[in-house]
């Protein structure tokens, strides 16, 4: 993984001295809160529900060991509110049924981010003094800038991959962090990079996706997609250039998000995504970009051209780590094997290096919300890594993490060690490895909670058995139309609404996310009205016995879907809804 330069270090550590300052000058009165607003959402800092909420930016995912040590000891010591903040959430949250809410974990995020919800703002400056010390941050976790730049959590193993995707990532990072130009964009603004044939990483789904692809002689560059996005007007990115050659990309991006800066809406958050400003614009907008681009390159001397010579600076920090063969083999029980061998076809993937594997750690487990991590199950995960991963690890864009070095040889004594830390669970891409927001638990912006209905789902479906006869479901839940969830990209998607101040939740059918699985990127379609919380896991199970009843031997849940059509789908959820009282006693 990468290693930060002196300069990278410095420059952290300054950040975090500087925010002390800010903190100080506001805590004394100095300046006033909607003067602090900016300073501390530079640095990931939110106002959720009931508290404040710290993002912590964990670049393409990787993190190693000593970080995740670290984002441990905060949630321990950190994530703690006082009794009185606590004590008014649980009695907010509970009038809706909301169980005690837990605190001191850490929460993995779709943007291969990690957050926090209970640490008080008088000991942020201390929190971030504390990731400064193994070179981690919150810059550009939140704001209308370019966020944390997004890959495939396989990028620099996967089989499929064209080209590490990680060294221009990383130089994008650089591009992006602090950038002048654009650290007041119109809204927020998300990359992703995807390596491979298959597209791990949604790009289409982005306001910029990019693709390494090869063209007719073999160079290298990106196909570049914009103004892909969720929200209220979910959008598929549309492809703006075939190919933009590797060492141009940093200026065409200048002349997309410049462009961008220039013509996006400010008068209506709601309509000043770039997907908006593409969609109203069309060609327009194409060619506004080609145009700054050329004039990036013949009068501005294409300044971010990439040098040969910086990609293999880069690319040098991205070798893989020294590893050597452990010296035994670990055995298994016989009444261990069944279970070992369906963690193996769910949780682990092949290697670049054929004598390695890549293992999902899974952190979607019942009692607990997806993603979440407790203290403890972080310093587990840690010693995993340092183990059996050289001390690395990945955080997914799906919530959970992977190791990406582990020999093959070592798969026993991980899997044993993975289920001693209630890690190993044989879930992956199955209907209970799930994304969820945190939603209206803790989320101002919520119109429902997810994660009681996430709960209820992953109660139902506890049955491994079941679990794998269904096969592989993406499931995807948000708390509002802001799609933290991705719930538009789910192939069951479900999205809560506020009906006259009461919680209720819309359910879509057949979205993708653009996976191999999943077919080209698209967007769910809705089944009918809402229904309510207790309405879902029935609305879900009739959904899922319709596929039972309508699939092909070893076919899909999508498949199905699409061969037969959404419709007998659609009547099972209607059909599965709960009478109304008056019914009810007639």
């Amino acid at each position: 993984m990468y290693q930060y330069t002196e300069f990278d270090k410095q420059f952290i550590r300054q950040r975090a001295a500087q925010f002390r300052d800010q903190l100080e000058r506001f805590q004394a009165g100095k300046i006033t809160g909607e003067e602090f607003l900016p300073l501390r959402l530079q640095n990931g800092w939110y106002v959720q529900r009931y508290a404040p909420m710290l993002r912590v930016a964990v670049p393409y995912g990787e993190i190693n060991s000593a970080q995740i040590r670290v984002l441990a000891r905060i949630a321990r010591e950190y994530d703690t509110p006082e009794a009185a903040v606590i004590n008014e959430a649980n009695l907010a949250q509970g009038q809706f049924g909301s169980k005690p809410l837990p605190t001191n974990y850490a929460h993995f995020t779709t943007r291969q981010n990690v957050q926090f919800n209970w640490i008080p703002l008088s000991k942020s400056a201390d929190v971030m003094d504390l990731l400064g010390s193994v070179n981690m941050h919150g810059i550009q976790t939140s704001g209308n800038c370019i966020r944390n730049i997004t890959t495939d959590e396989r990028a620099g193993i996967a089989v499929d991959e064209i080209a590490d995707p990680r060294p221009f990532a990383e130089i994008l990072r650089q591009w992006s962090t602090l950038h002048p130009e654009f650290a007041f964009l119109p809204r927020k603004f998300k990359i992703a990079i995807s390596g491979a044939r298959e597209d791990r990483a949604a790009t289409a789904w982005h306001d910029v996706g990019l693709h390494v692809v090869r063209n007719a002689s073999g160079e290298v560059g990106f196909k570049v997609l914009v103004g892909g996005g969720m929200g209220r007007t979910p959008v598929i990115g549309t492809e703006i250039s075939a190919f933009v050659p590797w060492n141009q990309i940093l200026n065409y991006l200048e002349a997309v998000v410049r462009v961008y800066n220039r013509y996006g809406r400010r008068d209506n958050k709601y309509k000043a995504r770039i997907k908006i400003l593409l969609k109203a614009e069309g060609q327009k907008y194409i060619d506004e970009v080609e145009t700054e681009y050329q004039a990036i390159l013949e009068h501005d001397g294409g300044v971010h051209t990439i040098s040969q010579a910086e990609l293999d600076r880069v690319s040098a920090t991205f070798v893989p780590p020294a590893l050597s063969a452990p010296t035994s083999v670990t055995t298994l029980a016989t009444e261990d094997q069944a279970e070992f061998d369906r963690w193996l076809q769910r949780n682990v993937a092949a290697h670049q290096n054929p004598a390695l594997r890549a293992v999902t750690l899974s952190f979607k487990r019942l009692g607990q919300a997806p993603g979440d991590a407790t203290a403890d199950q972080l310093d587990l995960a840690a010693d995993l890594a340092d183990q059996f991963s050289a001390g690395e690890l990945r955080v997914t864009h799906d919530q959970n993490l992977v190791l990406p070095w582990v020999h093959a040889d070592a798969l026993p004594a991980l899997w044993l060690a993975a289920r001693q830390a209630g890690m190993a669970r044989a879930n992956a891409r199955l209907l209970t490895d799930m994304i969820a927001c945190p939603g209206g638990d803790y989320c101002a912006l919520a119109n429902a909670r997810s994660l009681p209905v996430a709960a209820a789902i992953t109660a139902r479906y506890q049955d491994l058995d079941e679990l794998h006869d269904l096969g592989e479901i993406d499931l995807h839940i948000s708390g509002c139309i802001n799609s933290c969830g991705h719930h538009h990209s789910g192939h069951i998607g479900i999205l809560g609404v506020d009906k006259d101040g009461k919680e209720w939740y819309q359910i879509t059918l057949a979205g993708s996310d653009g996976s191999a699985l999943s077919g080209n990127a698209q967007v769910g379609k809705v089944v009918g009205p809402s229904f309510s919380a207790e309405e879902v896991p029935d609305v879900l199970e009739a959904v899922l016995d319709t596929y039972r009843a309508q699939r092909l031997a070893d076919e899909t849940f999508m498949n199905t879907l699409r061969r037969v059509g959404a419709d007998p789908f659609k009547l099972a959820a209607n059909a599965a809804r709960h009478p109304a009282p008056a019914d009810a006693t007639a």
